[in-house]
């Protein structure tokens, strides 16, 4: 085996180990979805060093990592709400944000042109707010967290990360519509 294949090996690792999280979660098994979430944790950094230090990113790994995080995300959040760790406003909030996100992407590009995917800063923060809250309730459900003494502030904190910045890629997008439909005649 070629080595700048193990990017995409290790991404595809991730998609075949999302639906064991919430899984592990219903069938009362904490510390292996524990340990999946870590192991696809590594397996994400891995890949994106790989890709970066040897030059073995591919265009497939570039379309197959953010699918695999979102997989991962969403199915562990799922999980979790499925063992009540999460409410289900909270799991819609995020569905909604992303599939705005995506919605507009597609308008966009049927009507402008390529999108430039690049996430924004408030869209990594929140992503990165995200995965520490699923974190947390993982580390919560193995009781190695006193996750209950925090659950609520947290969880507010992290839905409000998420409204802001779905309304910030809403916002942003939006002006940049207006401003190509816009552009005087030459």
């Amino acid at each position: 085996m070629n080595g700048r294949h193990l990017p995409n090996l290790l991404t595809g690792l991730r998609l075949v180990l999302a639906p064991l999280l919430p899984w592990l979660l219903v069938n009362d098994r904490a510390e292996a979805a524990l340990g999946v979430a870590a192991v696809a944790g590594l397996s994400d950094a891995l890949d994106g060093w790989l890709a970066k230090r040897f030059g073995w990113g591919s265009r497939l790994g570039s379309l197959l990592d953010p699918i695999a995080d979102k997989l991962m995300l969403g199915l562990a959040m799922l999980g979790l709400w499925l063992v009540a760790a999460l409410p289900g406003w909270f799991l819609l909030l995020v569905a909604l944000r992303d599939l705005v996100i995506v919605a507009g992407a597609i308008a966009w590009w049927r009507l402008a042109g390529p999108y430039d995917g690049r996430p924004t800063l408030l869209g990594k923060l929140t992503t990165f707010a995200q995965v520490l809250l699923v974190l947390a309730c993982l580390l919560g459900r193995v009781g190695w967290l006193p996750w209950d003494d925090v659950a609520g502030p947290a969880i507010l904190a992290v839905a409000f990360l998420t409204f802001a910045s779905g309304l910030d890629y809403v916002i942003r997008y939006g002006v940049l519509a207006w401003r190509h439909t816009r552009k005087p005649a030459a």
